[in-house]
């Protein structure tokens, strides 16, 4: 008897949360603004709220717009690097072109294919990362070797590079890839693997960044989950970083950072898609200050959060950064890249 009346109780228990969660769900249905006022699918509360996170306060704010921006001249954009002269290097449509930081262009190396990213060693060697392969170019602009394809499913996004490896992120394929100098694949790198608490990738959207930092631990932007992740080269993680929040000192939407950067002192500067943000993280994570906002860019600077991923696959900005700490931002939408250095008193 008191087993039966048990379940009697659970079952009536179970009924009466279903009910309300009912009701709950067709009072928030009823109350919700379908339409907005101008059928644009948004609340004007909700409108008001993304346009307050787009607007920073200017004591955050500790870089500032130092130079004209580069015009490229490239219709789609994809990825940016500078050398150790302060050349800048702006892979898009079927080239990289080279340009000086008063704007002029210096080179052009043409491709066969749209080059997604790229890295430059200190030799003068630039490693490209075409869609499912890597090429290899002297200073001279002269190709040097093509590695084998990594197969159709392949996205590349990322590439860096050091004395003894060479290592990319396929965002198709959710890893990291280490090469040795030749080509031959080392390892992979962020499989989940419960027993290492390696989570895995989560990757919306086509942009998974990599940064290799003078203390030799792999950092790899794990978008879907908001952070970014430290590993060794064989692979183990070792810790990681990043928050998800609306704040400015979080990232937002359902996938971000899209791309990073190390600057001289060890810190980060890190690029967020759909609610514009350039943002500066010391070596440990700690949020410092802001870079640029939505303000700074024009048809970029877009005030939204992405909460689905199809609402933004484009529109990454990447980021550089020279020897002398100046921040190099790609705007993929206007494509041109725009130049700021820290502000001295701040």
């Amino acid at each position: 008897m008191n087993k039966i009346t048990g379940t009697m109780n659970i079952k009536i228990i179970i009924g009466v949360l279903i009910a309300l969660a009912v009701v709950v769900a067709v009072v928030a249905v009823l109350r919700l603004d379908v339409l907005g006022s101008k059928g644009g699918g948004l609340s004007k509360e909700f409108k008001y709220e993304v346009d307050e996170l787009a607007r920073i306060d200017p004591k955050l704010i500790i870089y500032e717009e130092s130079s004209e921006p580069i015009k490229t001249g490239i219709a789609n954009t994809h990825a940016i690097a500078v050398d150790s002269n302060g050349s800048v290097y702006v892979a898009g449509d079927e080239a990289v072109r080279i340009f000086a930081q008063s704007g002029e262009q210096l080179n052009e190396i043409k491709l066969d294919d749209a080059p997604r990213c790229l890295t430059l060693t200190k030799d003068g060697t630039i490693y490209i990362g075409m869609k499912d392969h890597v090429e290899i170019y002297d200073a001279q602009g002269q190709r040097k070797a093509s590695w084998d394809s990594l197969g159709k499913d392949a996205i590349l996004t990322s590439i860096v590079a050091s004395e003894d490896n060479v290592i990319v992120a396929d965002a198709g394929n959710r890893i990291v890839i280490r090469y040795d100098l030749e080509g031959s694949i080392i390892n992979q790198i962020g499989k989940r693997d419960t027993f290492r608490n390696i989570p895995g990738f989560a990757i919306p959207s086509p942009y998974f960044d990599l940064a290799l930092p003078k203390d030799g631990l792999l950092r790899v932007v794990n978008p879907g989950r908001l952070r970014i992740e430290a590993y060794t080269l064989d692979g183990d993680i070792e810790f990681w970083w990043g928050s998800p929040s609306a704040a400015i000192e979080g990232f937002c939407g359902c996938c971000n950072p899209v791309n990073i950067a190390v600057l001289p002192d060890g810190g980060f500067v890190t690029c967020e898609k759909g609610l514009v943000r350039i943002k500066i993280y010391d070596s440990g994570g700690s949020f410092v200050g802001v870079v640029a906002g939505p303000e700074q860019f024009g048809a970029g600077g877009t005030t939204k959060i992405c909460m689905l991923p199809e609402e933004c696959q484009t529109a990454g900005f990447d980021v550089a950064v020279d020897s002398e700490g100046r921040v190099f931002v790609l705007d993929t939408v206007d494509n041109i890249v725009k130049v700021f250095s820290k502000v001295k008193d701040r």
